[in-house]
């Protein structure tokens, strides 16, 4: 369904940038927001969502795979069976995420990222690679298989860099490990971002990657050495920094919902970025699965591998929305935001993305009450509908305002 190169957009509500907007009017022209009132300033097609939410788009910047597709599969096939499942989700964009396998097999997952941040496929758009694997240590491995560590050195970084095509963003590394205060002052230069992970880094060693140039926490808890009343480790500092961002898994089983609201308390609305950790299992069946080279065991909805680690997710980012809002008693606006407006600006791409603001990208999502998704907007054409809401798409003329 196309829809006109310039509308408007009524919902009940609107997650505005700054404030919840009940009953407005969102301008879109050429894919761009044009303007937010409440009235038609113009004799335009109008689209009414008298039922319905008017979210900003989701950025889902740490997932692997769904829908029986993994970011290692390395194929066309399957970023575009990602980005559509995602799409279906409300997210209008994602970092595909690697994990620990063969240096053959991560060198052709990047080169296939690359490929598609350059030729876009037709859900969510993918905005570059994230590097989760191979620069680990043992004692927080988590679903990586040890065996395909590397050394911490500028020469694999530089081939990681050079398979993505310019794509890559973010790397995560445990900070333990040797070098690695060159290799995150090295990554800082390049523009890509240091994350702190799988790591049994200390709260001093964390520390001083942070002041090196590290930007935060990979999936924050998960994967690192916890806080202890003598040594707040990789944990403790993270939250501690006022800089530093946390990523969080909001399913309710990687972290306990007084730990989501600590880390709210700490963070603020500000450094605290949802994101799913999904795995290939999203959106299909309880059943064994592979992340990288090892077997993952899903059991109502929940990954863990052999040895009972738990494995990535099968969470979607709607989900971990409502899960701020009920289980830690976050504001709507600011746990919309946690997974649109804060990993934008985490990402550096907020002056386009993230919010619905004016001048920005006509990237939005509509949900109902219960944050189920209705449609999903990319630079203002439909890249996902639910059936059931599908007539309410056809533009009318409206000349009461």
């Amino acid at each position: 369904m196309h829809l006109p190169k310039q509308y408007y957009l009524q919902a009940k509500q609107v997650f505005s940038e700054n404030d919840i907007l009940a009953d407005h009017y969102v301008l879109i022209e050429n894919g761009v927001i044009s303007s937010i009132d409440e009235s038609m300033k113009r004799t335009l097609p109008v689209i009414s969502f008298d039922q319905y939410k008017l979210l900003p788009g989701f950025l889902d910047l740490h997932i692997h795979g769904r829908e029986g597709c993994d970011i290692m599969d390395a194929t066309r096939e399957s970023i575009e069976t990602i980005s559509s499942s995602l799409a279906k989700h409300g997210v209008v964009g994602f970092l595909g995420t690697t994990v620990t396998s063969t240096w053959e097999n991560t060198l052709a997952a990047f080169a296939t990222i690359g490929e598609a941040y350059h030729n876009q496929p037709s859900g969510a758009q993918v905005l570059g690679a994230y590097n989760e694997g191979l620069f680990f240590t043992e004692d927080h491995k988590g679903a990586h298989d040890e065996k395909y560590f590397l050394p911490l050195s500028k020469a694999n970084i530089d081939a990681i860099i050079g398979a993505s095509q310019g794509a890559l963003k973010v790397v995560a590394l445990a900070p333990e490990l040797p070098g690695s205060e060159d290799i995150i002052k090295y990554l800082t230069a390049k523009g890509i971002k240091a994350m702190l992970g799988h790591t049994n880094a200390n709260y001093q060693q964390t520390c001083d990657a942070l002041h090196s140039g590290a930007c935060g926490g990979v999936h924050v808890f998960n994967g690192m050495k916890g806080i202890h009343h003598r040594d707040p480790g990789c944990a403790g500092a993270v939250l501690l920094n006022k800089d530093a961002y946390v990523e969080v898994i909001a399913d309710g089983v990687h972290l306990h919902p007084a730990i989501l609201q600590l880390i709210y308390r700490m963070k603020g609305a500000n450094k605290m970025g949802l994101i799913s950790d999904c795995i290939v299992a999203g959106g299909m069946k309880d059943g064994t699965y592979k992340l990288g080279m090892l077997d993952v065991n899903v059991l109502d909805g929940v990954a863990r591998t052999e040895s009972g680690s738990l494995a990535g997710s099968t969470l979607t980012l709607e989900k971990a929305v409502v899960n701020l809002i009920k289980l830690a008693d976050i504001p709507p606006l600011e746990a919309v935001h946690m997974a649109s407006l804060i990993p934008a600006e985490f990402l550096g791409v907020s002056n386009t993305l993230g919010s619905i603001s004016i001048g920005k990208r006509a990237c939005l999502t509509l949900v109902d009450d219960n944050f189920n998704v209705q449609a999903t907007f990319i630079d203002g054409q439909l890249s996902y509908v639910n059936q059931a809401v599908r007539e309410l798409f056809t533009p009318r003329f409206d000349n009461n305002n």
